[in-house]
């Protein structure tokens, strides 16, 4: 009996690995040179196992972002499960490096901080040019944790004819109510001294951007989060706004026990929205 028992446990376990072998997501780490910023960006891109297997077919493009001092490898290596949604809903991930502290704007202050241009233009082109993507905003989505939740909302509101869905988990969706974190500063200037940066910069800002349900959107936050009060703010203003738009609430912090769960919600979400896309 006992035989049998460790027969049957042997021949699972190797079921297990044949699986786990024969649908592997492919990880690469690549460097986009950025004419704006006259560099290279480290990016690590996910592909799905079936993308060589199908050569006929494009894949959308789920655009996931880190937060403030961390990099390209953040995701990958904090939340390796990222891999398993790319298999499982057909999509490709890109996760580009961010910069220390650069909020994925155009910095007035730092010409050599010009991530909106990077994120909006460059990588979105390099990525059609190098992959069978689906090119135009039905095929495109963003969405990151904390800086990259910023980075999300902002490059989504700002450039909806590139990306059709938005997101943000743990986002730093308004950064007028920090004036001395995280490198703002040394990216907008002194609020004291130049307000309206600050102002034009802020998700929260933003809304008035927003039209016709053009793009789709989806807000995380942990209520124990620090960044949760800006968060409910730009949820009532999104309701005030008559603006769809999915906001989940639930008990968490600022970590990465949080964003690791997360990231399924937001993936259903894109996913759903990409399905949508190839019908419409």
């Amino acid at each position: 009996m006992k035989y049998i028992q460790s027969l049957c446990l042997f021949l699972f376990l190797s079921l297990s690995l044949i699986i786990t072998q024969s649908f592997a997501a492919k990880v690469d780490t690549v460097e986009v040179f950025s004419t704006a910023m006259q560099k290279k960006i480290k990016t690590v891109t996910v592909v799905p196992d079936a993308y060589n297997n199908t050569r006929q077919l494009n894949y959308p493009v789920l655009y996931l972002l880190h937060g403030y001092s961390d990099s390209y490898a953040g995701w990958i290596n904090k939340s390796p499960n990222i891999t398993n949604l790319v298999d499982q809903y057909n999509m490709i991930i890109i996760c580009p490096d961010g910069g220390y502290g650069s909020w994925y704007l155009d910095s007035p202050e730092d010409e050599s901080f010009q991530y909106e241009t990077f994120l909006s233009k460059e990588l979105v082109n390099w990525a059609d040019e190098n992959y069978r993507t689906i090119r135009g905003p039905k095929g495109r989505a963003i969405t990151g944790l904390s800086m990259g939740g910023h980075g999300g909302l902002f490059l989504g509101f700002k450039h909806q004819n590139i990306y059709g869905a938005a997101g943000s988990m743990s986002g730093g969706v308004d950064l007028r109510p920090f004036p001395e974190n995280w490198e703002l500063a040394k990216r907008l200037g002194d609020y004291a001294e130049h307000p309206e940066r600050w102002e034009a910069n802020s998700v929260i800002n933003l809304t008035h951007l927003l039209k016709n349900d053009n793009l789709k959107i989806i807000i995380d936050c942990g209520v124990d989060d620090f960044f949760y009060p800006v968060n409910v703010k730009l949820h009532e203003k999104l309701l005030e706004r008559n603006i769809a738009h999915d906001f989940i609430s639930r008990p968490g912090r600022h970590n990465w026990e949080y964003w690791s769960k997360a990231i399924y919600s937001q993936a259903i979400f894109f996913h759903l929205f990409f399905e949508a896309g190839k019908k419409s």
